[in-house]
């Protein structure tokens, strides 16, 4: 392949150049590419256009050439001989990448300091330095964005990573609430009512499996042993609470922005 071809700003090649370059026999690349042209993106990965069009953008040709020619750009150029796995196909690739498609980008970079002018030059050198300032404001919001979209600890991951019995005092802890808010709060709500020191679940909530009682015993200073029942939460009651309180616009400490 002995000529540079551009179409469209990027650099391209046709069927017969892929057939030369990898030595392959004459229209290996085209049936390669009628196999698989499902997987190919016309504008992306190929153009096509007619010997007139190709005469006009790049150059002389066979004039017998009546049907329409197929460019490759870089991509469909990778597409299209990746199936292409003997050795020569191999370092070939690695040859164009380096000898091909990558001088439009080097003469890019080479032509902005030959240019004359030092005024010119000079708004080269900083629409240069604009792109890349770009690229990396463009790195560093998508770094942001993907650190944004890493889900947060929530109160339930909290809850479904502990398997404890809990007081009420340590449920109203991660509101920052205390004990004696919440059963207030469970009171007024009709969740629960009072008895004697104890507060306990009304019917239809203590079947629900949200408390666990339990009796402790302890040595009096009358030298008697008194027993005191102490009602705790469970993780499936502190999600209850959760529920509950979110409802009324309540969250937890570790869930408030």
């Amino acid at each position: 392949m002995n000529e540079i071809k551009e179409y469209n700003g990027q650099r391209v090649v046709t069927f017969k150049d892929i057939d030369t370059i990898h030595h392959r026999p004459e229209g290996t690349a085209r049936k390669r590419f009628n196999d698989n042209k499902k997987h190919f993106v016309e504008g992306e990965d190929f153009y096509k256009i007619t010997p007139s069009e190709f005469r006009t953008a790049i150059g002389e040709m066979d004039k017998r050439q009546q049907n329409d020619i197929t460019l490759f750009t870089e991509s469909g150029y990778y597409m299209l001989v990746k199936s292409f796995t003997d050795d020569l196909s191999w370092a070939v690739q690695r040859e164009l990448t380096n000898c091909y498609f990558r001088v439009q980008q080097i003469q890019k970079i080479i032509n902005s300091y030959m240019i004359d002018d030092p005024i010119k030059r000079a708004e080269r050198w900083i629409e240069e330095q604009k792109e890349k300032q770009k690229l990396i404001t463009t790195v560093e919001v998508q770094k942001q964005q993907i650190i944004e979209l890493k889900p947060k600890a929530s109160y339930y991951d909290v809850v479904l990573n502990c398997s404890d019995l809990l007081s009420t005092s340590v449920i109203a802890k991660d509101y920052g609430k205390s004990a004696i808010w919440l059963n207030d709060y469970l009171y007024k709500k009709g969740i629960q009512y009072k008895q004697g020191s104890i507060w306990l679940l009304y019917a239809k909530y203590a079947e629900q499996g949200y408390t666990s009682t339990k009796t402790h015993s302890l040595n009096g200073k009358d030298g008697i042993q008194h027993f005191k029942v102490h009602t705790y939460w469970t993780q499936k009651g502190r999600l209850f609470i959760y529920d509950l309180l979110k409802s009324d616009g309540i969250y937890p400490a570790i869930e408030r922005k």
